[in-house]
Protein backbone atom coordinates (compact mmCIF):
# COMPACT_ATOMS: atom_id res chain seq x y z
CA UNK A 1 0.00 0.00 0.00
CA UNK A 2 3.08 2.65 -0.01
CA UNK A 3 4.91 4.46 2.09
CA UNK A 4 4.05 4.49 5.92
CA UNK A 5 2.89 7.94 7.18
CA UNK A 6 1.76 8.39 10.83
CA UNK A 7 -1.44 9.10 12.47
CA UNK A 8 -2.21 12.82 11.81
CA UNK A 9 -4.36 15.43 11.19
CA UNK A 10 -4.22 18.10 8.69
CA UNK A 11 -4.68 21.77 7.94
CA UNK A 12 -5.46 23.76 4.77
CA UNK A 13 -1.52 24.90 5.06
CA UNK A 14 -0.54 21.82 4.72
CA UNK A 15 -2.41 20.82 1.98
CA UNK A 16 -0.90 23.87 0.02
CA UNK A 17 2.62 23.09 0.59
CA UNK A 18 2.34 19.64 0.60
CA UNK A 19 0.96 21.13 -3.63
CA UNK A 20 4.04 22.69 -3.83
CA UNK A 21 6.48 20.09 -2.87
CA UNK A 22 4.91 17.81 -5.23
CA UNK A 23 5.06 20.42 -8.45
CA UNK A 24 8.60 21.44 -7.26
CA UNK A 25 9.00 17.71 -7.46
CA UNK A 26 7.34 17.41 -11.12
CA UNK A 27 9.83 20.13 -11.94
CA UNK A 28 12.59 18.18 -10.69
CA UNK A 29 11.94 15.50 -12.78
CA UNK A 30 11.54 17.38 -15.81
CA UNK A 31 14.81 18.62 -14.51
CA UNK A 32 16.79 14.89 -14.16
CA UNK A 33 14.96 13.77 -17.58
CA UNK A 34 16.53 17.07 -19.42
CA UNK A 35 19.99 16.31 -17.52
CA UNK A 36 20.31 12.91 -18.02
CA UNK A 37 20.57 11.96 -13.97
CA UNK A 38 18.82 8.73 -14.28
CA UNK A 39 20.95 5.79 -13.79
CA UNK A 40 19.39 4.10 -16.82
CA UNK A 41 19.75 6.75 -19.24
CA UNK A 42 20.96 5.59 -22.73
CA UNK A 43 20.92 2.04 -21.75
CA UNK A 44 18.43 -1.23 -22.55
CA UNK A 45 15.97 -1.90 -20.72
CA UNK A 46 17.20 -5.07 -17.99
CA UNK A 47 14.89 -7.07 -16.68
CA UNK A 48 14.93 -6.97 -13.17
CA UNK A 49 11.79 -9.14 -11.91
CA UNK A 50 10.40 -7.42 -9.19
CA UNK A 51 6.72 -8.90 -7.84
CA UNK A 52 4.51 -7.98 -5.10
CA UNK A 53 1.96 -11.10 -4.34
CA UNK A 54 -0.84 -9.81 -2.20
CA UNK A 55 -2.76 -12.97 -0.23
CA UNK A 56 -5.62 -13.75 1.61
CA UNK A 57 -5.75 -15.70 4.92
CA UNK A 58 -8.80 -17.60 5.92
CA UNK A 59 -9.26 -20.39 8.83
CA UNK A 60 -9.87 -24.13 8.89
CA UNK A 61 -13.42 -23.38 7.60
CA UNK A 62 -12.43 -21.32 4.93
CA UNK A 63 -13.55 -17.97 6.26
CA UNK A 64 -11.91 -14.99 6.18
CA UNK A 65 -9.32 -14.72 9.70
CA UNK A 66 -8.89 -11.36 10.50
CA UNK A 67 -5.17 -12.48 12.06
CA UNK A 68 -2.18 -11.02 9.75
CA UNK A 69 -0.69 -9.53 12.82
CA UNK A 70 -0.12 -13.10 14.28
CA UNK A 71 0.53 -14.98 11.34
CA UNK A 72 3.31 -12.15 10.25
CA UNK A 73 4.96 -12.71 13.44
CA UNK A 74 4.84 -16.48 13.45
CA UNK A 75 6.64 -16.19 9.82
CA UNK A 76 8.48 -13.87 10.96
CA UNK A 77 10.26 -12.86 7.70
CA UNK A 78 10.34 -9.22 6.71
CA UNK A 79 9.54 -9.65 3.24
CA UNK A 80 6.42 -10.37 4.33
CA UNK A 81 4.27 -7.34 5.73
CA UNK A 82 1.10 -6.52 6.42
CA UNK A 83 -1.91 -5.03 3.39
CA UNK A 84 -4.95 -3.03 3.78
CA UNK A 85 -7.23 -5.60 5.24
CA UNK A 86 -6.59 -7.41 8.40
CA UNK A 87 -7.49 -10.83 6.04
CA UNK A 88 -4.47 -9.93 4.01
CA UNK A 89 -0.99 -10.05 3.96
CA UNK A 90 1.72 -9.46 1.14
CA UNK A 91 4.99 -10.61 -0.41
CA UNK A 92 7.42 -8.66 -2.02
CA UNK A 93 10.05 -10.64 -4.21
CA UNK A 94 13.61 -8.68 -4.44
CA UNK A 95 13.91 -7.66 -7.68
CA UNK A 96 16.36 -9.82 -9.92
CA UNK A 97 17.51 -10.93 -13.56
CA UNK A 98 15.15 -12.17 -15.69
CA UNK A 99 17.38 -14.05 -17.99
CA UNK A 100 19.00 -17.49 -18.36
CA UNK A 101 18.29 -19.90 -15.86
CA UNK A 102 17.82 -17.60 -13.19
CA UNK A 103 13.62 -17.45 -14.19
CA UNK A 104 12.86 -20.91 -12.69
CA UNK A 105 15.20 -20.84 -9.65
CA UNK A 106 12.91 -18.07 -8.94
CA UNK A 107 9.65 -19.80 -9.32
CA UNK A 108 11.36 -22.34 -6.85
CA UNK A 109 12.19 -19.83 -4.45
CA UNK A 110 9.00 -18.09 -4.54
CA UNK A 111 7.22 -22.04 -3.92
CA UNK A 112 9.99 -22.41 -1.52
CA UNK A 113 9.12 -19.13 0.87
CA UNK A 114 5.51 -19.62 0.03
CA UNK A 115 5.47 -23.16 1.56
CA UNK A 116 7.43 -21.77 4.58
CA UNK A 117 5.33 -18.79 5.25
CA UNK A 118 2.13 -21.35 5.04
CA UNK A 119 3.65 -24.15 7.62
CA UNK A 120 4.21 -21.50 9.89
CA UNK A 121 0.76 -20.30 9.85
CA UNK A 122 -0.96 -23.40 10.01
CA UNK A 123 0.58 -23.29 13.54
CA UNK A 124 -1.60 -20.31 14.13
CA UNK A 125 -4.84 -22.40 12.70
CA UNK A 126 -4.51 -19.91 9.74
CA UNK A 127 -3.84 -20.60 5.97
CA UNK A 128 -2.48 -18.39 3.19
CA UNK A 129 -4.66 -18.16 -0.29
CA UNK A 130 -3.46 -16.50 -3.63
CA UNK A 131 -6.39 -15.49 -5.21
CA UNK A 132 -7.75 -12.67 -6.62
CA UNK A 133 -10.57 -11.73 -4.43
CA UNK A 134 -11.29 -14.48 -1.63
CA UNK A 135 -14.63 -16.05 -2.44
CA UNK A 136 -15.91 -16.27 1.25
CA UNK A 137 -15.27 -12.27 2.05
CA UNK A 138 -18.82 -10.94 3.22
CA UNK A 139 -20.14 -7.32 4.03
CA UNK A 140 -19.39 -7.38 7.56
CA UNK A 141 -16.03 -8.05 6.67
CA UNK A 142 -15.41 -4.83 5.26
CA UNK A 143 -16.25 -2.84 8.97
CA UNK A 144 -13.91 -0.63 9.84
CA UNK A 145 -12.69 -2.49 12.42
CA UNK A 146 -11.03 -4.85 10.57
CA UNK A 147 -8.50 -2.24 9.10
CA UNK A 148 -4.78 -3.56 9.70
CA UNK A 149 -3.32 -1.99 12.89
CA UNK A 150 -0.55 0.51 10.43
CA UNK A 151 -1.87 4.38 10.72
CA UNK A 152 -1.62 4.67 7.10
CA UNK A 153 -4.61 2.90 6.33
CA UNK A 154 -7.06 4.43 9.23
CA UNK A 155 -5.33 7.49 7.52
CA UNK A 156 -6.18 7.19 4.12
CA UNK A 157 -9.62 5.85 5.11
CA UNK A 158 -10.18 8.91 7.15
CA UNK A 159 -9.16 11.10 3.92
CA UNK A 160 -11.10 9.24 1.41
CA UNK A 161 -13.72 9.41 3.06
CA UNK A 162 -13.85 13.19 4.34
CA UNK A 163 -13.12 13.79 0.31
CA UNK A 164 -16.36 12.42 -0.68
CA UNK A 165 -18.39 13.48 2.41
CA UNK A 166 -20.44 10.43 2.43
CA UNK A 167 -20.45 6.72 2.14
CA UNK A 168 -19.16 4.24 -0.54
CA UNK A 169 -21.56 3.06 -3.03
CA UNK A 170 -20.53 -0.17 -4.65
CA UNK A 171 -22.59 -1.43 -7.65
CA UNK A 172 -21.83 -4.26 -10.11
CA UNK A 173 -23.92 -6.27 -12.09
CA UNK A 174 -22.65 -9.98 -12.63
CA UNK A 175 -22.27 -12.28 -15.60
CA UNK A 176 -24.62 -15.27 -15.72
CA UNK A 177 -22.88 -18.12 -13.67
CA UNK A 178 -24.25 -20.59 -16.60
CA UNK A 179 -26.45 -20.00 -19.55
CA UNK A 180 -29.98 -19.85 -18.51
CA UNK A 181 -29.47 -18.29 -14.87
CA UNK A 182 -30.41 -14.90 -14.20
CA UNK A 183 -27.46 -12.11 -13.59
CA UNK A 184 -26.47 -11.53 -9.91
CA UNK A 185 -26.28 -8.15 -8.37
CA UNK A 186 -24.31 -6.58 -5.96
CA UNK A 187 -25.37 -3.12 -4.54
CA UNK A 188 -24.34 -1.93 -1.10
CA UNK A 189 -22.53 1.24 0.44
CA UNK A 190 -19.71 1.12 2.73
CA UNK A 191 -18.50 3.19 5.41
CA UNK A 192 -15.30 2.14 5.16
CA UNK A 193 -12.15 1.92 2.10
CA UNK A 194 -12.07 -2.32 2.87
CA UNK A 195 -13.68 -3.55 -0.21
CA UNK A 196 -10.30 -2.03 -1.79
CA UNK A 197 -9.05 -5.13 0.41
CA UNK A 198 -10.67 -7.91 -0.98
CA UNK A 199 -9.05 -6.79 -4.54
CA UNK A 200 -5.57 -9.10 -3.97
CA UNK A 201 -3.46 -8.51 -6.64
CA UNK A 202 0.05 -9.81 -8.61
CA UNK A 203 2.03 -6.32 -9.34
CA UNK A 204 5.29 -6.69 -11.95
CA UNK A 205 7.76 -4.35 -11.75
CA UNK A 206 9.51 -3.60 -14.81
CA UNK A 207 12.94 -1.27 -14.58
CA UNK A 208 13.57 1.01 -18.11
CA UNK A 209 15.42 3.53 -18.90
CA UNK A 210 13.87 6.90 -19.48
CA UNK A 211 13.88 7.56 -22.76
CA UNK A 212 12.06 3.61 -23.62
CA UNK A 213 9.65 4.66 -20.49
CA UNK A 214 6.61 6.11 -22.79
CA UNK A 215 7.14 3.07 -25.22
CA UNK A 216 6.62 0.87 -22.39
CA UNK A 217 3.94 2.07 -20.78
CA UNK A 218 1.82 2.65 -23.49
CA UNK A 219 2.30 -1.18 -24.53
CA UNK A 220 1.20 -2.57 -20.80
CA UNK A 221 -1.56 -0.41 -21.52
CA UNK A 222 -2.61 -1.89 -24.82
CA UNK A 223 -2.25 -5.35 -23.39
CA UNK A 224 -3.95 -4.72 -20.21
CA UNK A 225 -7.12 -5.86 -21.43
CA UNK A 226 -5.75 -9.66 -22.42
CA UNK A 227 -3.89 -10.05 -19.46
CA UNK A 228 -7.23 -10.00 -17.38
CA UNK A 229 -8.93 -11.67 -19.72
CA UNK A 230 -7.03 -15.02 -19.74
CA UNK A 231 -5.90 -14.14 -15.84
CA UNK A 232 -9.12 -13.51 -14.49
CA UNK A 233 -9.43 -15.57 -10.92
CA UNK A 234 -12.04 -13.18 -9.01
CA UNK A 235 -15.32 -14.56 -9.71
CA UNK A 236 -16.78 -14.14 -6.48
CA UNK A 237 -17.85 -11.31 -3.83
CA UNK A 238 -19.98 -11.74 -1.02
CA UNK A 239 -21.89 -14.51 -2.05
CA UNK A 240 -22.46 -12.85 -5.44
CA UNK A 241 -21.02 -14.43 -8.88
CA UNK A 242 -20.22 -11.00 -10.50
CA UNK A 243 -17.20 -10.75 -13.20
CA UNK A 244 -14.26 -12.58 -13.62
CA UNK A 245 -12.25 -10.52 -12.75
CA UNK A 246 -14.51 -8.64 -10.10
CA UNK A 247 -11.43 -6.80 -8.69
CA UNK A 248 -11.21 -4.42 -11.93
CA UNK A 249 -14.82 -2.54 -11.03
CA UNK A 250 -14.40 -3.36 -6.78
CA UNK A 251 -11.23 -1.43 -6.51
CA UNK A 252 -12.33 1.50 -8.81
CA UNK A 253 -15.23 2.05 -6.62
CA UNK A 254 -13.39 1.51 -3.59
CA UNK A 255 -11.30 3.93 -3.39
CA UNK A 256 -13.51 6.42 -5.48
CA UNK A 257 -13.31 10.17 -3.86
CA UNK A 258 -16.06 11.67 -5.65
CA UNK A 259 -19.87 12.05 -5.01
CA UNK A 260 -22.03 11.77 -7.48
CA UNK A 261 -21.79 15.62 -8.86
CA UNK A 262 -18.02 15.37 -9.48
CA UNK A 263 -18.59 12.53 -11.58
CA UNK A 264 -21.12 14.45 -13.20
CA UNK A 265 -18.88 17.10 -13.37
CA UNK A 266 -16.10 14.67 -15.62
CA UNK A 267 -13.57 14.82 -12.29
CA UNK A 268 -11.06 12.43 -12.61
CA UNK A 269 -11.07 9.03 -10.50
CA UNK A 270 -8.47 7.96 -8.70
CA UNK A 271 -8.03 4.65 -9.70
CA UNK A 272 -7.76 5.38 -13.65
CA UNK A 273 -6.55 3.99 -16.60
CA UNK A 274 -5.54 7.52 -18.43
CA UNK A 275 -6.67 9.06 -21.25
CA UNK A 276 -4.43 9.26 -23.94
CA UNK A 277 -0.85 7.66 -25.20
CA UNK A 278 2.05 9.11 -23.52
CA UNK A 279 5.34 10.67 -24.91
CA UNK A 280 7.23 10.79 -21.91
CA UNK A 281 6.78 9.76 -18.10
CA UNK A 282 6.75 13.05 -17.32
CA UNK A 283 2.76 13.15 -18.91
CA UNK A 284 1.86 11.20 -16.18
CA UNK A 285 3.65 12.96 -13.19
CA UNK A 286 2.30 16.05 -14.58
CA UNK A 287 -1.21 14.59 -14.68
CA UNK A 288 -0.64 13.19 -10.94
CA UNK A 289 -0.30 17.01 -10.17
CA UNK A 290 -2.23 18.46 -11.86
CA UNK A 291 -5.64 16.92 -11.60
CA UNK A 292 -5.16 14.96 -8.30
CA UNK A 293 -5.27 16.58 -4.61
CA UNK A 294 -3.82 15.21 -1.68
CA UNK A 295 -4.60 12.15 0.21
CA UNK A 296 -1.79 12.04 2.40
CA UNK A 297 0.11 16.08 2.62
CA UNK A 298 3.14 14.90 4.83
CA UNK A 299 5.79 17.16 3.59
CA UNK A 300 9.59 17.50 4.18
CA UNK A 301 11.57 20.33 4.40
CA UNK A 302 13.80 19.57 1.34
CA UNK A 303 13.80 21.89 -1.81
CA UNK A 304 14.57 19.18 -4.49
CA UNK A 305 15.70 21.69 -7.35
CA UNK A 306 18.39 22.56 -4.73
CA UNK A 307 19.40 19.18 -4.51
CA UNK A 308 20.07 18.52 -8.06
CA UNK A 309 21.58 22.41 -7.90
CA UNK A 310 23.73 20.73 -5.01
CA UNK A 311 24.86 17.61 -7.11
CA UNK A 312 22.41 14.83 -4.96
CA UNK A 313 19.78 12.87 -6.19
CA UNK A 314 16.14 13.78 -4.70
CA UNK A 315 14.17 11.55 -2.88
CA UNK A 316 11.31 13.39 -3.72
CA UNK A 317 9.31 12.20 -0.55
CA UNK A 318 6.24 14.10 -1.35
CA UNK A 319 5.89 13.45 -5.19
CA UNK A 320 6.32 9.27 -4.54
CA UNK A 321 3.68 9.23 -2.18
CA UNK A 322 1.42 11.75 -4.19
CA UNK A 323 1.81 8.71 -7.01
CA UNK A 324 1.18 6.37 -4.38
CA UNK A 325 -2.15 7.66 -4.25
CA UNK A 326 -3.03 7.94 -7.58
CA UNK A 327 -4.16 4.17 -8.72
CA UNK A 328 -3.48 4.01 -12.37
CA UNK A 329 -3.57 0.39 -13.82
CA UNK A 330 -0.27 1.34 -15.17
CA UNK A 331 1.58 3.15 -12.61
CA UNK A 332 4.85 4.99 -13.06
CA UNK A 333 7.28 4.93 -10.51
CA UNK A 334 10.37 6.83 -9.52
CA UNK A 335 12.83 5.73 -6.96
CA UNK A 336 16.02 5.86 -5.67
CA UNK A 337 18.50 3.03 -4.61
CA UNK A 338 22.19 3.25 -3.41
CA UNK A 339 21.94 7.59 -4.38
CA UNK A 340 20.89 6.61 -7.68
CA UNK A 341 17.56 7.56 -9.37
CA UNK A 342 15.37 5.08 -11.97
CA UNK A 343 12.04 4.82 -13.31
CA UNK A 344 10.00 1.69 -13.79
CA UNK A 345 6.75 0.91 -14.64
CA UNK A 346 3.91 -1.04 -12.38
CA UNK A 347 1.81 -3.43 -13.52
CA UNK A 348 -1.29 -3.78 -11.21
CA UNK A 349 -3.76 -5.43 -13.50
CA UNK A 350 -3.52 -9.07 -12.83
CA UNK A 351 -4.95 -10.83 -9.61
CA UNK A 352 -2.94 -13.21 -7.47
CA UNK A 353 -2.65 -17.15 -7.90
CA UNK A 354 -3.73 -19.56 -8.53
CA UNK A 355 -0.41 -21.07 -8.27
CA UNK A 356 3.29 -20.15 -8.43
CA UNK A 357 3.75 -21.06 -11.94
CA UNK A 358 0.44 -19.41 -13.00
CA UNK A 359 2.20 -16.39 -11.95
CA UNK A 360 5.33 -16.83 -13.46
CA UNK A 361 3.71 -17.50 -16.81
CA UNK A 362 1.61 -14.31 -16.62
CA UNK A 363 4.62 -12.96 -15.51
CA UNK A 364 7.02 -14.10 -19.10
CA UNK A 365 4.04 -13.38 -20.91
CA UNK A 366 3.97 -9.77 -19.64
CA UNK A 367 7.54 -9.29 -19.84
CA UNK A 368 7.77 -10.85 -23.23
CA UNK A 369 4.75 -9.41 -24.86
CA UNK A 370 5.21 -5.34 -23.45
CA UNK A 371 9.39 -6.21 -25.04
CA UNK A 372 7.96 -7.84 -28.25
CA UNK A 373 5.49 -4.66 -29.09
CA UNK A 374 8.33 -2.18 -27.89
CA UNK A 375 10.61 -3.65 -30.13
CA UNK A 376 7.49 -3.75 -33.51
CA UNK A 377 8.74 -2.03 -36.48
CA UNK A 378 4.92 -0.22 -35.89
CA UNK A 379 4.13 0.35 -32.48
CA UNK A 380 0.35 -0.63 -31.70
CA UNK A 381 -0.21 2.09 -29.95
CA UNK A 382 0.10 3.94 -33.13
CA UNK A 383 -2.66 1.54 -34.60
CA UNK A 384 -5.43 1.61 -31.64
CA UNK A 385 -7.22 4.73 -30.24
CA UNK A 386 -6.51 4.68 -26.15
CA UNK A 387 -10.06 4.33 -25.90
CA UNK A 388 -10.00 0.96 -27.86
CA UNK A 389 -7.10 -0.07 -24.58
CA UNK A 390 -9.52 0.98 -21.68
CA UNK A 391 -12.46 -0.54 -23.87
CA UNK A 392 -10.72 -3.86 -24.07
CA UNK A 393 -9.84 -3.97 -19.86
CA UNK A 394 -13.38 -3.33 -19.52
CA UNK A 395 -14.43 -6.37 -21.41
CA UNK A 396 -11.43 -8.86 -20.06
CA UNK A 397 -12.16 -8.07 -16.93
CA UNK A 398 -16.39 -8.82 -17.40
CA UNK A 399 -16.27 -11.45 -19.77
CA UNK A 400 -12.76 -13.17 -19.47
CA UNK A 401 -12.33 -15.86 -22.35
CA UNK A 402 -15.91 -14.66 -23.73
CA UNK A 403 -15.03 -10.64 -24.72
CA UNK A 404 -14.59 -9.61 -27.94
CA UNK A 405 -11.57 -7.66 -27.75
CA UNK A 406 -10.49 -4.92 -30.67
CA UNK A 407 -6.53 -5.89 -32.01
CA UNK A 408 -5.34 -3.63 -34.80
CA UNK A 409 -5.27 -5.43 -38.48
CA UNK A 410 -7.36 -8.05 -36.71
CA UNK A 411 -10.94 -6.82 -35.55
CA UNK A 412 -13.02 -7.88 -33.01
CA UNK A 413 -11.78 -11.08 -31.51
CA UNK A 414 -11.27 -13.67 -28.93
CA UNK A 415 -8.55 -13.29 -26.21
CA UNK A 416 -7.81 -16.93 -26.78
CA UNK A 417 -7.68 -16.98 -30.30
CA UNK A 418 -5.71 -13.59 -29.79
CA UNK A 419 -2.84 -15.46 -27.85
CA UNK A 420 -2.87 -18.42 -29.71
CA UNK A 421 -2.40 -16.65 -32.75
CA UNK A 422 -0.72 -13.60 -32.82
CA UNK A 423 0.37 -12.91 -29.26
CA UNK A 424 2.65 -16.05 -28.05
CA UNK A 425 4.90 -15.54 -30.71
CA UNK A 426 5.50 -11.99 -30.07
CA UNK A 427 5.99 -12.68 -26.39
CA UNK A 428 8.17 -15.58 -27.31
CA UNK A 429 10.50 -12.89 -29.14
CA UNK A 430 10.39 -10.30 -26.26
CA UNK A 431 11.61 -13.24 -23.82
CA UNK A 432 14.42 -14.05 -26.37
CA UNK A 433 15.58 -10.73 -26.49
CA UNK A 434 15.73 -10.51 -23.01
CA UNK A 435 17.65 -13.58 -22.69
CA UNK A 436 15.35 -15.75 -21.14
CA UNK A 437 16.19 -19.04 -20.91
CA UNK A 438 14.41 -21.65 -23.52
CA UNK A 439 13.84 -23.94 -20.83
CA UNK A 440 12.31 -20.86 -19.34
CA UNK A 441 10.32 -20.06 -22.29
CA UNK A 442 8.60 -23.26 -23.22
CA UNK A 443 7.51 -24.09 -19.32
CA UNK A 444 6.13 -20.36 -18.88
CA UNK A 445 4.40 -19.76 -22.35
CA UNK A 446 3.60 -23.50 -22.45
CA UNK A 447 1.29 -22.66 -19.48
CA UNK A 448 -0.09 -19.72 -21.24
CA UNK A 449 -1.13 -22.10 -24.49
CA UNK A 450 -2.36 -24.46 -22.60
CA UNK A 451 -4.81 -21.62 -20.49
CA UNK A 452 -6.01 -20.53 -23.72
CA UNK A 453 -6.47 -23.82 -25.64
CA UNK A 454 -8.35 -25.04 -22.62
CA UNK A 455 -10.21 -21.26 -21.91
CA UNK A 456 -9.90 -22.26 -18.21
CA UNK A 457 -8.49 -19.68 -16.01
CA UNK A 458 -8.95 -19.41 -12.67
CA UNK A 459 -11.93 -17.61 -12.78
CA UNK A 460 -13.39 -20.12 -15.17
CA UNK A 461 -12.91 -23.18 -12.64
CA UNK A 462 -13.95 -21.10 -9.84
CA UNK A 463 -17.64 -20.52 -11.58
CA UNK A 464 -17.67 -23.75 -12.89
CA UNK A 465 -16.81 -25.58 -9.36
CA UNK A 466 -19.53 -23.47 -7.09
CA UNK A 467 -22.04 -24.42 -10.08
CA UNK A 468 -21.50 -28.11 -9.75
CA UNK A 469 -21.83 -28.51 -6.27
CA UNK A 470 -25.21 -26.14 -6.37
CA UNK A 471 -26.50 -28.38 -9.25
CA UNK A 472 -25.78 -31.24 -6.76
CA UNK A 473 -27.95 -29.19 -4.04
CA UNK A 474 -25.54 -27.39 -2.27
CA UNK A 475 -26.32 -23.68 -1.03
CA UNK A 476 -24.31 -20.87 -2.24
CA UNK A 477 -22.70 -20.85 0.90
CA UNK A 478 -21.63 -24.52 0.85
CA UNK A 479 -20.65 -24.55 -2.86
CA UNK A 480 -18.16 -21.61 -2.09
CA UNK A 481 -16.73 -22.80 0.76
CA UNK A 482 -16.44 -26.60 -0.62
CA UNK A 483 -14.70 -24.42 -3.49
CA UNK A 484 -12.07 -22.66 -1.37
CA UNK A 485 -10.74 -25.97 -0.01
CA UNK A 486 -10.67 -27.78 -2.82
CA UNK A 487 -9.15 -24.20 -4.26
CA UNK A 488 -6.50 -24.04 -1.63
CA UNK A 489 -5.60 -27.91 -2.00
CA UNK A 490 -5.12 -27.74 -5.80
CA UNK A 491 -2.95 -24.66 -5.18
CA UNK A 492 -0.30 -26.45 -2.78
CA UNK A 493 0.18 -29.14 -5.07
CA UNK A 494 0.85 -27.10 -7.85
CA UNK A 495 -0.31 -27.43 -11.26
CA UNK A 496 -1.21 -24.85 -13.45
CA UNK A 497 -5.21 -23.81 -13.54
CA UNK A 498 -5.80 -24.64 -16.95
CA UNK A 499 -4.85 -28.68 -15.52
CA UNK A 500 -7.64 -28.80 -12.90
CA UNK A 501 -10.31 -30.83 -12.87
CA UNK A 502 -13.77 -29.98 -11.40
Amino acid sequence: MGTDVSQQQFSGEDRVRFRSQVSRGTEAIARMLADGLFTDHGKPPEPLLGMEVELNLIDEDASPSMANTAVLDAIADPDFQTELGQFNIEINVAPQPFVGGDTVSLEQSLRTSLNRAESRAASTGNHLLMVGMLPTLRHEHFAHQWLSTNPRYSLLDEQIFAARGEALELDITGVPLEVGRTPERWKTTSESILPEAACTSLQLHLRVAPEEFAAHWNAAQAISGVQVAIAGNSPFLDGRALWHETRIPVFEQATDTRPLELKNQGVRPRVWFGERWINTIFDLFEENTRYFPALLPVSTDIDPIAEIDAGRIPELDELRLHNGTVYRWNRPVYDVVDGQAHLRVENRVLPAGPTVVDIMANSAFYYGLVRGLVESDLPLWSQMSFDAAEENLAAGARLGFGAQLYWPNIGWVRPDELVLRRLLPLAERGLTAFGVSEKAKRRYLGVIEGRCATRQSGSVWQRKAVAARENAGESRDQALRGMVKDYATLMHEGEPVHAWSV
